[in-house]
């Protein structure tokens, strides 16, 4: 029997970057004599073992032969004789399919995932790379992850498989999974990017892939296309929690049908966007506080860029639409996606978003309304809410004086 650290963390720790799982392959053992060393079986589809201590992961060394189309459909053979280097043949990328020897650290990479790495390439082992669609999305991911460049012929096999058809097998729960986990990568928009270059974010994101060649008023977008002001935005919103860049993700798709008899103009595109955000939401099976705030985001996020235009009456209907009254935490997550949005456009990266400020202090003020002390004079029923919402406006009002007598 011979322990090896395989994929993932034998990659980042040549990268010197933190390992956060540690994964095993051992060779030449039976799932008999695993139990008998104390681990404690867990694989469904192919034996995987517990380490009694640590609770890491040791799997059989495995081949796999597919059998159907999509994700689950492979055979799997966990003989004894089969050898580290049959294991690591059957992996996605050179970058994963090397091993270190648990006894001695000799690294074994017989697929040159070494250089690879060197060369910050992204190249699959071998044609079985085609026979599951999610790798597809993970190359995506690495892309976004480590700035690697995908190898010319491993592009062209991605091709091949979105013209056959692999990638509308794909899942959603497993789309969802790997965009979501991209959307804090370093550079997301190099997801974009992957998926785009072989064609396969027209299949699984086309709201997405039909904002590019957009134009959008230069004034306000240097960059001008639709498609690299949201990939912009998206690096922008790298540092934000996941909800708060899925909501900066989607919230320019209304730009993608805008009519072109007004463009570059965008008139209405935020009330559009709204059911493309709802069909995203729907087929990927995004979770409901996602939706909520992806929603809000796209209908409302110019409202944040005009904050100083606005009325006091329309900044109280704003906290009322997004439930800022109700969930003032939510409210700046919206804040954070509309700032991501604000700059991310050539020239502002760097730029502040005193908007943000503004309308946390119009909120704050708002939200110090004493409603017990309305109750106390008399008001309740409809007339207190209106009488609340009175009061709410009245404190906005009396903040803006103040701002702009102050700025």
């Amino acid at each position: 029997m011979k322990i090896y650290l395989v994929g993932g963390a034998v990659r980042d720790k040549l990268l010197n970057r933190e390992i956060k799982d540690r994964d095993y392959v051992v060779v030449g053992a039976t799932p008999a004599q695993m139990v008998e060393k104390g681990f404690r079986p867990i694989g469904k589809d192919f034996p995987v073992f517990l380490h009694p201590k640590t609770q890491e992961e040791y799997a059989l060394a495995r081949t796999e032969r597919k059998t159907a189309q999509g994700y689950h459909g492979f055979e799997f053979n966990t003989d004894v004789d089969v050898t580290l280097e049959e294991d690591l043949a059957r992996r996605d990328l050179t970058i994963n399919a090397m091993a270190i020897d648990d006894e001695n650290g000799e690294i074994i990479d017989p697929f040159n995932g070494q250089e690879d790495l060197k060369n910050r390439n992204l190249r699959h082992v071998s044609e079985a790379f085609a026979e599951d669609p999610v790798r597809i999305l993970r190359i995506a991911r690495f892309a976004a992850r480590y700035g690697f460049t995908v190898d010319s012929q491993t592009n062209a096999l991605m091709k091949k498989m979105v013209q056959n058809g692999e990638v509308d097998a794909l899942v959603a729960e497993r789309v969802w999974q790997e965009l979501s986990k991209s959307l804090n990568e370093t550079t997301p928009s190099n997801f974009i990017k992957v998926l785009r270059a072989c064609g396969a974010l027209k299949v699984l994101f086309p709201e997405f892939e039909n904002l590019f060649g957009v134009p959008q008023t230069e004034i306000w977008h240097p960059e001008i296309d639709t498609g690299i002001h949201c990939m912009m935005a998206m690096d922008q919103a790298k540092d934000l929690d996941n909800e708060t860049a899925f909501a900066v993700f989607t919230h320019d798709l209304g730009k993608g049908i805008t009519p072109k008899e007004i463009l570059p103009s965008h008139r209405g595109h935020e009330q559009s966007g709204v059911p493309l955000v709802e069909a995203v939401c729907n087929r990927l099976k995004v979770p409901k506080n996602y939706k909520r705030l992806a929603l809000n985001v796209c209908r409302w996020h110019l409202h944040s860029h005009m904050a100083y235009d606005l009325r006091a009456g329309t900044i109280h209907k704003l906290f009322e639409k997004t439930g800022a009254y109700q969930q003032p935490e939510n409210f700046d997550k919206y804040l954070q996606a509309c700032q991501a949005d604000a700059t991310g456009r050539l020239g502002m990266l760097d730029s502040d978003y005193p908007q943000a400020t503004y309308l946390k202090a119009c909120l704050k003020d708002a939200l110090a309304v004493d409603v017990q002390q309305l109750i106390q004079k008399g008001f309740s029923g409809e007339k207190l809410g209106d009488e609340i919402a009175q009061q709410k406006i009245k404190r906005i009002k009396r903040y803006k004086r103040h701002y702009f007598n102050q700025n």
